[in-house]
């Protein structure tokens, strides 16, 4: 017993001399979004640097897994701790912020501020109208969104619903009737159509650009430091920018170090200038600004319960600063991706003390209102359509996430059973829109009067892909004539590559007889087939299912038997073999012979591509294709080695619909597709979530293209359409 006594005693004393909480003898776990964890495995390799790596989907993933205690914490934006707020406020904190060098010891990132001239004959807000105003650029914060989000609180801004016209449009109107002249640059819409007629009907916004007709970027009175141009040179009467940049063109020391003191090239008196505060007052612009909203710090995260032990946050902070030391000598790819941190820019510090709550973090900047702007009370929101408890689960993370990041208009669920129930619920006005596969939107078109809006973008430009035949190298499989008797893998009923192009082809050639179609193919495919959705077909309403064409189906295989047997041959990620991913499942199981599914699945599937317990092992050098022609190829070889090109999935809603609300609904969907492609820490938008693939969109989008009429491939795939048509029972 005394043995044992002494050593406790040595441990505790370690821990006192080498300053390790007794209490936590692992590593403090951050989590990251895996496309970041490379970088985040380097910092934690460090000597000295007790920090480990969580990996998760995302920033919203991150944020779940701290309030769950799977990890201690997370950096974050001031929009991401608005979406903290939402998951859970009680239990989590922001400890730290990450301030800048140049300004360590202002409360906030940036102010935003009005910026007039001293002499300007204005009393009151309601005094800037028919002023000529100058801003950063539509959209932004501090030019745009903070002004108007004021404004009309206020009720100088008179922003009143109007069914009409979009709510940007919405905007810019009221900013038109407020000012009498502008500059406000930007892409006013995603369609180039209506930017045009925009800044056409709204071109006073445009008077005070450097090209009023272009209205956009590159423009030298657009951004911050162009607002004060604009203001100084252009005849301007009141800029909307940040404090910052105010000190910078009237040379205000920045600052208290000395490296950071601005001397005053610029030839603009100071004290010719004031703020305008949101009182009506005027203020000189040497002195410290009166704000219309701040910009919180970016800041870490953590679950309240660590944070709450001073000892432990204590160490933490100790971890933290040494990793940015380190990273800031080494230069460490992880200081910026990881810590979220800038070389010689920025540094971590213990502010807030003591932690605060993540709203009452934002409310202290204003910025919550900022974040929850809305143009108007009574405009659409975006309504997906969902099938599945997952996808379900992903589209009001997308709206949490969006809807942080000024995504208007904000994104809904709606859950229905099948896909056949969404384009009912959408023809009759209940939900808006869905992604379909090209031979869906031709369902959807002629039996529920939907019609395709956008078509989704793979790569850089793509709006089409291939369709494709896969097969085991291993197999005796050698052409599709081979192909009768063997046991076939679908993407689903009536899915372009999955159903309608390996029917079109079978047919062409000769090798299917009869119908209807699915007799014609459980007749060739004599062992069995899994074509998800075949239970329930026009010509087989009550899902009476006499062909094969569920045979080899498993159902959510990956949830239990229970489950497994319920959702047997589901058009949705319930059924395991369902999509390409799924229908390339099937095969690489051995449950199948023959795959028809996008030129990408195999690649996106194996050599380790796939973390899915099911893909583990997978080798894309075990499949081959299978020709048109009678060959095999190599599975990368499919630019020659196709059964047909098919047109990318589209979004389709009613043919109801306004063309002010179509216009709002891409306007929703590419911004959400330019952000999330290029930032998928923030969200995966496109990708495997929760371990299921092609959630709302398919896995290798990146983007989305307007479609105005006609679509890619519209005539041959209407055509190939029209053969199939011609059989029938």
């Amino acid at each position: 017993m005394n043995m044992l006594l002494n050593v406790l005693s040595v441990l505790l004393l370690l821990g006192t001399v080498y300053g390790v909480p007794t209490g936590r003898p692992n590593k403090y776990k951050i989590c990251v979004a895996e496309v970041n964890l490379p970088a985040c495995q380097q910092l934690a390799q460090q000597h000295g640097i007790r920090l480990s790596c969580l990996s998760a989907r995302d920033r919203v993933d991150c944020i779940d897994k701290v309030q769950q205690h799977q990890a201690d914490f997370v950096p974050v934006d001031p929009e991401d701790m608005y979406i903290a707020a939402s998951i859970s406020e009680q239990h989590l904190t922001v400890f730290k912020e990450i301030r800048t060098k140049e300004e360590p010891e202002e409360i906030f990132r940036y102010e935003a501020v009005a910026v007039i001239h001293k002499n300007l004959n204005i009393s009151s807000v309601q005094g800037l109208r028919g002023l000529s105003s100058c801003h950063t650029g539509v959209g932004r914060n501090v030019g745009y969104k903070i002004p108007i989000t004021k404004l009309t609180k206020m009720g100088v801004l008179g922003l009143t619903p109007d069914a009409t016209i979009s709510a940007r449009e919405n905007e810019l109107r009221s900013l038109s009737n407020l000012f009498s002249k502008a500059c406000l640059v930007g892409s006013w819409s995603e369609d180039p159509a209506i930017n045009a007629r925009l800044k056409q009907t709204y071109s006073n916004l445009c008077q005070l650009c450097e090209d009023p007709v272009k209205c956009d970027y590159p423009d030298k009175f657009s951004g911050y430091d162009g607002a004060l141009r604009c203001l100084s040179d252009n005849g301007g009467q009141v800029a909307w920018t940040k404090t910052y940049f105010v000190k910078k063109h009237f040379g205000i020391p920045l600052g208290t170090e000395p490296p950071y003191t601005v001397t005053n090239n610029t030839g603009y008196n100071p004290d010719d200038y004031a703020y305008l505060c949101p009182d009506g007052t005027k203020k000189p612009i040497t002195e410290r600004a009166c704000r219309w909203a701040a910009r919180p710090w970016q800041g870490y995260l953590a679950n309240a319960d660590l944070t709450s032990d001073v000892d432990e946050l204590n160490d933490l902070r100790s971890q933290l600063r040494n990793a940015s030391i380190v990273g800031e000598e080494s230069d460490a790819a992880w200081l910026k991706e990881v810590l979220m941190q800038i070389k010689n820019k920025t540094t971590v510090s213990d502010f807030p003390n003591p932690p605060m709550a993540p709203l009452d973090y934002l409310n202290r900047a204003n910025y919550t209102d900022v974040i929850e702007r809305s143009s108007g009370t009574g405009y659409m929101k975006v309504r997906f359509c969902v099938t599945t408890q997952v996808e379900l689960a992903k589209c009001r993370n997308l709206h949490r996430a969006a809807f942080s990041r000024n995504i208007r208009p904000e994104f809904d669920c709606v859950m229905e059973a099948t896909i056949h129930d969404c384009l009912r619920k959408i023809e009759g006005g209940g939900a808006d829109i869905i992604s379909l596969d090209a031979g869906e939107v031709h369902s959807a078109e002629s039996e529920y009067d939907l019609k395709p809006i956008m078509s989704e973008v793979y790569g850089k430009s793509d709006v089409l892909y291939y369709a494709v035949a896969v097969v085991k190298k291993s197999s005796t499989y050698n052409t599709l004539n081979d192909l009768r008797g063997a046991k076939s893998c679908h993407t689903g009923y009536g899915k372009t590559a999955g159903w309608n192009v390996p029917l079109d082809i079978l047919r062409t050639k000769g090798l299917l007889s009869g119908c209807p179609h699915s007799k014609a193919m459980s007749e060739f495919f004599s062992g069995g087939s899994c074509v998800p959705g075949a239970l329930v077909t026009e010509n087989n309403p009550k899902g009476e299912n006499p062909s094969k064409l569920c045979d080899l189906c498993v159902g959510d295989i990956d949830s239990g038997a229970d489950n497994a047997a319920a959702s047997k041959c589901a058009a949705s990620t319930n059924e395991a073999f369902y999509s390409d991913a799924g229908a390339f499942r099937c095969l690489a199981s051995g449950t199948g012979n023959v795959a028809f599914v996008k030129h990408t699945t195999v690649l996106e599937n194996t050599d380790g591509k796939n973390d899915a317990s099911w893909a583990a092992g997978l080798k894309s050098s075990d499949y081959v294709l299978l020709c048109p022609d009678g060959t095999r190829k190599d599975v990368d070889q499919y630019a020659s080695c196709h059964l047909a090109e098919v047109p990318a999935h589209m979004i389709v809603t009613s043919v109801s619909k306004t063309a002010t609300e179509i216009d709002a609904i891409r306007h929703a969907l590419v911004d959400a597709g330019k952000l999330y492609s290029s930032r998928p820490e923030l969200f995966r938008l496109f990708g495997t979530y929760n371990g299921k693939k092609d959630l709302l969109f398919k896995d290798t989008a990146t983007g989305f293209h307007s479609i105005n009429g006609t679509f890619p491939l519209e005539e041959r795939h209407g055509q190939m359409l029209e053969r199939i048509k011609t059989c029938q029972p």
